[in-house]
């Protein structure tokens, strides 16, 4: 098994991860379920590393990806902008590894795992 369905069809994944990448990108911190959170650290980090290399290309890559929202109203960013100027160069001396995941307990609704996911 490489990868977590998430009780969806591939295009309904793809949009849910996008979505969560972009809001973690914008808000550096999210609460969500262990599942999506897992699935959505590797995606993350994809980005972060396209984020380092910095290129045309790679910026490209990134922006076919992440959703254009505003990240940063009062500095004019988006989130493509927040990756690739705020959020890539404090990552520059670190080899992978940079989400952190921290349990919370389960939601009050179903019982769901929730955790935590935010940038290091």
């Amino acid at each position: 098994m490489g990868y977590r369905k998430l009780g969806r069809t591939s295009s309904q994944r793809k949009a849910l991860l996008r979505d969560l990448a972009t809001d973690l990108i914008v808000s550096e911190r999210i609460e969500t379920t262990e599942a999506k959170a897992k699935e959505l650290r590797s995606v993350v980090e994809k980005m972060i590393t396209l984020g380092k290399r910095g290129d045309l290309h790679a910026r490209r890559q990134a922006a076919a990806f992440i959703r254009n929202e505003v990240a940063d109203a009062e500095k004019g960013q988006n989130a493509l902008q927040k990756l690739f100027s705020d959020i890539a160069p404090r990552y520059e001396e670190r080899q992978g590894g940079y989400t952190r995941i921290m349990k919370v307990g389960p939601r009050r609704g179903d019982g769901a795992p929730m955790v935590i996911i935010e940038l290091v």
